[in-house]
């Protein structure tokens, strides 16, 4: 039965990458189970790991794998406010799912009141739907230069009357320093908000940890809810490039095991195309990002790209584009996904300045094809197919691109719900070769067949359980740790 209006718990962190998306996904599946309508919600994010709700709009890409963790389909009231990096100073706001402007860091500032009484109003219709609202903060909570203005944390879980968790991650160390230290900074209003901790990422014996759990509890006044360990037996999504930024630079690849790699462009969007391939037994899948020679690996990964043409600029001036292409005309095998797809063209054309300044970028001229970046944007869920195999995907992408010679790759049957005949991309004649606009191919098992057996790794293809079937046993395995580790029952106290 729903409410009037849901109640609300907010899922706070002492910083970035602690643990606040999985700790939300794993409240989301709880709640599921026990036959509540619960929905994730966070208020701004700011990543460029994003996809596409039924209704062909763009959100974060962790209340999407939120809301399957729930059962219910994605809606951009979820993430009404999406920053996606365009510069170190610099962001494409998408809200309510579309497009609205490019803003640098202090022209987001001052727009900030208005984005805040948007984002109250998406929560206050899931909160008509739904039963519970389990709402995910940004990075820290406690920073102070930001509190004033703040539209994500402690001002939104104000708003909502939402009891606050605290997540903190002992990993990175410092753990007792990241949560006395979150709440010192913290007005009385706010810090009273606070109703418990949990500490995520333990590796070890936890019965070793006893006294600091007696330790925080002491110092702070604050229940600590449970510690959750390390976990490696199953794989959820993870929120943004926090998790690839520490590329290693001296990558030693095993003997005998054969290898992927990914270009670890600057800006970088949509990594998670590649989590289906870290799950393939046998094979290795690295992230470069200082040049080297390529030889070594059995195909080479462009990923999307938020900023593409500095992308390509960055390609050529480190030498990678001059790698790229020794390593295609030696027979390597290129896959180039949305903007990288666009880089392995001629040109990357853009009159209007919808990325930066306009003008022309060289491309690195490995497909016949030329783009013209432009809007619309395009946010579709896509339906296709390749060689007989059946594949669900995704698009997002500022620009057309026009194919002079070569094949299309796909069959285009379905975007957003409307049956269609269309095509997508292109592959070069011997096939080794090709670029798409389609994010999560490797989301569909028989497309990642089809491509294993293209770069000659087929041997690889035999048992692949990934897609929407294994991510949901994924979502139950981490409810059960989660139930296992944590005080659900003084969780679910809490909400009012």
């Amino acid at each position: 039965m729903k409410n009037e209006s849901a109640s609300c718990i907010a899922i706070l962190g002492t910083g970035s990458d602690v643990g606040k998306s999985i700790v939300t996904t794993a409240l989301c599946r709880v709640f599921s189970d026990s036959q509540i309508d619960v929905a994730p919600y966070k208020a701004q994010n700011m990543s460029n790991n994003s996809g596409v709700t039924p209704e062909g709009l763009e959100m974060g890409r962790a209340q999407i794998v939120q809301a399957e963790a729930a059962r219910i389909a994605p809606h951009v009231d979820m993430n009404p406010v999406l920053l996606k990096p365009t510069s170190q100073v610099g962001s494409q706001v998408v809200l309510l799912g579309k497009a609205w402007l490019n803003a640098s860091a202090v022209e987001y500032h001052n727009r900030k009141n208005k984005l805040f009484d948007t984002a109250c109003s998406a929560l206050d219709r899931l909160r008509k739907k739904h039963s519970i609202v389990v709402m995910e903060g940004a990075g820290s909570c406690a920073e102070v230069n930001l509190l004033p203005n703040d539209i994500v944390n402690l001002r939104m879980a104000q708003y909502a009357n939402a009891p606050v968790i605290l997540v903190a991650d002992i990993h990175r160390g410092g753990v007792f320093a990241q949560i006395v230290g979150t709440l010192a900074c913290l007005p009385e209003k706010w810090r009273s908000l606070i109703k418990g901790v949990i500490i995520n990422r333990f590796r070890g014996d936890i019965a070793l940890f006893k006294g600091g759990v007696q330790w925080i509890e002491n110092h702070t006044g604050l229940p600590v809810l449970g510690v959750l360990p390390w976990y490696e037996d199953f794989a959820i999504e993870q929120e943004d490039s926090v998790v690839i930024e520490q590329v290693r630079h001296n990558t030693v690849l095993e003997k005998g095991k054969p290898a992927i790699a990914v270009i670890r462009l600057p800006h970088i969007s949509n990594f998670t195309d590649m989590d289906p391939l870290h799950q393939i037994d046998g094979l290795q899948v690295v992230y470069l990002e200082r040049p080297r020679p390529l030889a070594d690996f059995s195909a080479v990964i462009i990923p999307g790209s938020k900023s593409t043409r500095s992308d390509l600029e960055w390609a050529w001036d480190t030498g990678w584009a001059e790698h790229l292409k020794t390593y295609a005309n030696n027979g390597g095998a290129l896959l180039g996904i949305c903007g990288g797809y666009q880089m392995l063209g001629r040109t990357v054309q853009d009159p209007d300045g919808v990325e930066a300044k306009p003008g022309v970028t060289a491309g690195i001229d490995l497909l016949p094809v030329e783009t013209i970046l432009k809007a619309p944007k395009t946010t579709t869920r896509t339906l296709f197919s390749w060689n007989g195999g059946q594949g669900a995907g995704y698009e997002i992408h500022m620009g057309q691109t026009r194919r002079y010679q070569g094949d299309p790759v796909f069959n285009v049957h379905q975007r957003n719900q409307i049956t269609c005949d269309d095509i997508d991309g292109c592959v070069t004649e011997n096939g080794r070769i090709m670029g798409t606009y389609i994010h999560g191919l490797f989301d569909s098992p028989g497309i990642t067949h089809k491509w294993l057996n293209a770069v000659g790794l087929g041997h690889l293809a035999t048992d692949l359980a990934f897609g929407p079937a294994a991510r949901d046993r994924s979502y139950d395995q981490l409810a059960d740790h989660f139930c296992k580790h944590i005080r659900v029952e003084q969780i679910r106290c809490m909400l009012k």
